[in-house]
């Protein structure tokens, strides 16, 4: 989760302070924006199989709400921390202004470690959750979704709890739900597509064809698996990718020239996309430490695994060859590294923009759900395409324009919109 003495929330805020100040936002609506509206920390008991009761620690953290219900994943994770939820909802907030869908910025988390966790436990966890929360969540007022180690399933008890304790079915309270369960087609697909999805319009800026470029990704979790396929259906060859190794509790990075085969790969590989080095050895690839994804020679680099990957100690290291940069992951570059990949002249696609195909299919889901009426997969990805397309290219045109980089544009279009909601509302 964290390096060191890292903070997330440190980040997100440093950040957009330096937007604030370019904006030159008043002090009123600096404050509301910079800290959460709201935020709930509870505890919640479970009992464990082997007959003990437990208390896990969960965490809801609701940024801010001017534009729509708060919208934002549940994370299960060992080293979860409210400072990393706080980031993570604000950065929620800035995501779902720059697609422009009506929602706002909310995150929650447990501190559990799922890897240790019978599936009786987990369910136990995700109904303790709703239950310390149930009043302060819904359809019309903070919509929940899957994160980092939680799933479909566990969405699914959380629905269940929820209209337990209502006494109704309200489908549209929490999305990433099975499909057939009120959950959307193309959801599974929605964020490593849409990296992608921006990937290519970068591209055709850089007027570069898709066939002649190289990748690395870190991580092989959802995102990364989903983005890779595409990317390498447009053409692309993908030659290192890093994965987490529960076993050594470390990363390692796997490299093959000839290009990751990704359908082999995914039959050596976990359901928390963990790679098997044994098997990945005799399939050709060379292994390598984990921060090795960040200097090999490719075209693009894809962090899609955990926050403040690219810092200033490693950014200098990152090949000349690399012209874009296309952030899967939530907050991977520490801002002394945006000055290093600023300068070094690389385009960056950053996250809240690359990876909000996944809130914004969260979205298409949540209508689906309160409306009872379910699209195809063609259309939910088609109008995926659309809102990430017309959100990239005004970043971009924003960024030319007013030449700035294009972390500052993406920025500078979210907090404006946000800010405009919370004057509309005489907010400040």
């Amino acid at each position: 989760m964290s390096s060191g003495d890292f903070n997330a929330f440190e980040m997100a805020q440093a950040q957009f302070d330096k937007v604030a100040e370019l904006l030159n936002l008043d002090n009123g609506t600096r404050e509301v924006l910079r800290i959460p509206l709201r935020e709930y920390h509870f505890s919640i008991p479970v009992h464990m199989d082997d007959g003990t009761t437990e208390v896990f620690r969960g965490f809801r953290v609701q940024h801010n709400d001017a534009k729509g219900p708060c919208k934002g994943g549940i994370r299960f994770h060992p080293q979860e921390t409210v400072d990393t939820v706080r980031a993570l909802s604000m950065w929620m907030t800035w995501k779902c202004a720059v697609v422009n869908i009506p929602l706002g910025g909310g995150k929650g988390g447990v501190i559990c470690d799922p890897h240790n966790l019978s599936m009786n436990e987990q369910q136990q966890i995700c109904r303790g959750y709703v239950r310390q929360m149930a009043k302060n969540v819904g359809p019309i007022n903070d919509v929940p979704a899957p994160d980092v180690m939680t799933s479909a399933q566990h969405m699914l008890w959380m629905l269940d709890e929820y209209e337990v304790i209502h006494g109704s079915k309200n489908p549209g309270f929490i999305t990433g739900k099975p499909v057939g369960m009120g959950g959307s087609l193309g959801r599974k697909e929605a964020t490593g597509y849409g990296v992608i999805y921006t990937v290519r319009e970068a591209l055709k800026e850089l007027k570069i064809d898709p066939k002649d470029t190289t990748a690395s990704f870190q991580g092989f979790g959802n995102v990364a698996q989903h983005a890779i396929e595409l990317y390498t259906q447009l053409g692309g060859k993908v030659i290192c990718v890093s994965s987490w190794d529960q076993e050594d509790q470390t990363s390692y990075s796997f490299k093959r020239e000839t290009g990751v085969d990704l359908p082999e790969l995914l039959t050596i590989t976990n359901k928390f996309g963990g790679i098997d080095k044994a098997k990945a050895k005799e399939l050709g690839y060379e292994i390598l430490p984990g921060d090795e994804w960040l200097v090999q020679e490719v075209d693009i680099l894809v962090p899609a695994a955990l926050e403040n990957q690219i810092r200033g100690d490693n950014a200098e290291k990152i090949s000349p060859k690399v012209k874009l940069i296309a952030e899967g992951a939530n907050g991977p570059t520490a801002p002394e590294a945006d000055a290093i990949i600023e300068k070094k002249g690389i385009f960056l696609v950053p996250d809240f923009l690359a990876n909000a195909g996944g809130v914004t299919c969260s979205y298409f889901e949540q209508v689906q759900s309160n409306m009872n009426y379910f699209w195809e997969k063609d259309d939910v990805l088609n109008r995926l395409d659309l809102k990430m397309t017309s959100a990239f290219l005004a970043v971009s045109e924003l960024a030319k324009k007013k030449n700035l980089y294009m972390r500052d544009a993406a920025y500078v279009i979210a907090i404006q919109r946000v800010a405009q909601a919370c004057k509309d509302r005489g907010w400040v």
